[in-house]
């Protein structure tokens, strides 16, 4: 790791850091999905139960110990029930909102970090170079080759580590971005279904 950066220079050290900011951007995201994974249908089925028998309060605290953006729906509908089909539907779309810049926390970050790393190590690469060559023409000539050869290769570094951390950052950022746009659909769909469960269980 030392090594990398003394022979890249400041420009390593800050895909290095890109790389640990992305790291930690994927692997908090990945938890975020697991966290917020249920199986939908018999979490409405227990709620469909609850609310059947009047047992509205039972129902909040179903969705409170299942905290996903659906329950998320689910509650504020439960808390709206008395009111009209209309005024039931609004309320739920302003909490499907709410939800997706939760869904899509950080993910704009991500994508930065993944079109910038390669534009990054391809400016290492340039200043390395100019460096390189700067040596050269102040010696006017180089009896070793290897002396150019080696400044130019450690120029290269910065390339191709800005290139070994943007291939898996756009790879989870395509991945985590599908998730989130499936989470939001599924919840689009899923209000008028919402609507008509709660004016059936009023």
């Amino acid at each position: 790791m030392f090594i990398l950066i003394s022979k890249g220079g400041p420009i390593m050290v800050l895909i290095i850091f890109l790389s640990v900011i992305a790291g930690i951007i994927i692997i908090e995201r990945l938890l975020f999905f697991r966290r917020i994974r249920m199986d939908e249908e018999k979490f409405i089925d227990r709620l469909k139960a609850s609310i059947q028998k009047g047992h509205y309060d039972e129902a909040i605290d179903i969705c409170n110990n299942n905290v996903t953006p659906l329950s998320n729906l689910m509650k504020v509908g439960i808390e709206h029930r008395s009111y009209g089909k209309t005024e039931i539907k609004e309320s739920i779309m302003a909490a499907a909102n709410l939800e997706v810049p939760h869904l899509e926390r950080y993910l704009t970050s991500l994508g930065t970090i993944a079109h910038i790393s390669p534009l990054l190590g391809l400016l290492g690469t340039v200043t390395g170079n100019i460096k390189a060559f700067g040596v050269l023409g102040h010696l006017g000539s180089v009896g070793d080759p290897s002396l150019l050869a080696t400044g130019i290769s450690e120029a290269l570094l910065t390339t191709a580590a800005g290139i070994v951390v943007s291939i898996p950052a756009i790879a989870f950022y395509n991945y985590l971005v599908g998730k989130a746009n499936h989470t939001i659909t599924n919840l689009e769909n899923r209000v008028n279904d919402m609507v008509l469960f709660f004016k059936a269980g009023v």
